[in-house]
Order: C-alpha cells, then sequence, then structure tokens
C-alpha cells in the first residue's frame, strides 16, 4: 500500500468524505483542499433524477454565470461576409466560413465554442461527425445558431455556458477557478442549480437531484446536500 503524502494528509484532515456539506461550506472547502501550483478549474457532477433514453426528459439548456468560468474562451463564428465585423467586435476569436470549414474538416477543432447563422447550417451541418463528439456543434436550443453573432459571442465571452445530461444522467459543468472567492463559486453553482430546478422534467418522479458533488482538479470530490437544495 502506498504511504499517503503529506497534501493529502492535509486534504484528508479538512475533508470528511461521510458528510454531506452545505453549498456554501463545500464551495470554501473546495479551495482549502485544492493543492496544484495552477489556477484550477471547480466543476460539479450533478445526477439528476431523469431518465435521458426518453425524449420528454432530456435536459438540456445554456446558463449565464454570475461571475464567469474564469477561462479564456476561444470562439469561432461561422459566418457570412456581412456578419463578419458585428463578430470581430464582438471579441470573436476566428469568424469566416469556408477557409474555417475546410480548416474543421482537415481535423482543426482548436474552439471552445462554435456559433453560427440559420443561413450557413446547410454547410455546417456537414460537418456534424466532427463536431459532434467533441460538443461543438451549434445548436439553437443553446443560442449557438442565431443571426445575432455578437450578442451570442459577448454572452459566451462573458460566462454563459451549455450543459446536457449524459446518458448516465448526469450533468457535468464548470462553475469557477480556484483563485475565485468561496462567495464567487457559490453564486455560480447556485445558478446553475436553479436553472436546473426550472428545467425540471414534468415527466420525472421522484428526487430530481440524486447526488451533488463539487470538485477541483486533481482534488476530491465534496458532496453537497442535495436535499437542501431539492427542498
Amino acid at each position: 500500500m502506498k504511504k499517503m503524502t503529506k497534501n493529502r494528509k492535509e486534504i484528508f484532515g479538512k475533508h470528511d468524505l461521510s458528510k454531506a456539506y452545505s453549498l456554501q461550506d463545500a464551495c470554501n472547502l473546495v479551495k482549502d483542499i485544492s493543492t496544484t501550483k495552477f489556477d484550477a478549474s471547480i466543476d460539479m457532477c450533478i445526477r439528476l433524477g431523469v431518465d435521458p433514453r426518453k425524449a420528454n426528459q432530456m435536459v438540456r439548456g445554456t446558463v449565464a454565470l454570475p461571475h464567469g468560468t474564469g477561462k479564456d474562451v476561444k470562439v469561432l463564428v461561422l459566418c457570412t461576409p456581412d456578419k463578419e465585423e458585428e463578430a470581430k467586435e464582438a471579441g470573436a476569436d476566428y469568424y469566416g466560413l469556408d477557409e474555417y470549414i475546410a480548416k474543421i474538416k482537415s481535423g482543426w477543432t482548436d474552439v471552445d465554442v462554435i456559433i453560427t447563422m440559420p443561413s450557413v447550417m446547410g454547410k455546417v451541418g456537414a460537418l456534424g461527425r466532427i463536431l459532434g463528439p467533441r460538443g461543438l456543434m451549434p445548436n439553437p436550443k443553446t443560442g449557438t445558431v442565431t443571426m445575432e453573432v455578437g450578442k451570442a459571442v459577448n454572452e459566451v465571452k462573458s460566462g454563459k455556458i451549455d450543459f446536457k445530461v449524459d446518458k448516465y444522467g448526469i450533468i457535468h459543468s464548470s462553475v469557477g477557478k480556484v483563485s475565485f472567492d468561496g462567495d464567487k463559486i457559490r453564486d455560480n453553482a447556485n445558478e446553475l442549480l436553479q436553472t436546473l430546478l426550472k428545467m425540471k422534467p414534468s415527466s420525472a418522479k421522484g428526487t430530481y437531484f440524486k447526488s451533488i458533488y463539487i470538485t477541483s482538479t486533481m482534488s476530491p470530490g465534496i458532496q453537497i446536500d442535495a436535499k437542501s437544495v431539492n427542498a
């Protein structure tokens, strides 16, 4: 059996694995037990009481985090020439159409979000096999297929994220960085949870939030008391 390191001993001295913490306490604790030398990401893992195999229980949407994610989000706007200036002024990292479609077909996907227009979805749709598995395919439900490309870029850059329940009924989402103070992490986490509550499918019965965990990169997960959130 491997000897526990000094950092691990310190972490487990602060963190009770058998305990479910309040949202505020968990958001403070996740900072305390992070030992990375870089600004680690903070993520939430939320198991929902839904069956994603049923169309009427699919949970998917967007949320604007009050304090952003702390990440430098790279945005590509696939648009016609008349919209390029709007995308540029809004802060898009890349903008254009045919040249970027060709790059993507060649394997380039070095972006976090792709925004496009309804009129060019015919061309963008052909990229589904490449973009789909990477979670980059634009979708009207997440606001990434729109004529208001500038507004969409601003929202993404300021902290708007999209989420989708996976086949196991779990939502994975970033809610900040370790450099955030505990209150900002809590605000972001609470905004995500409240958004999910509003989206609870009417056909989903029983407990909605089965379990909630928050974690930072390379740290153990902290359980949040799901009963308090369900209430």
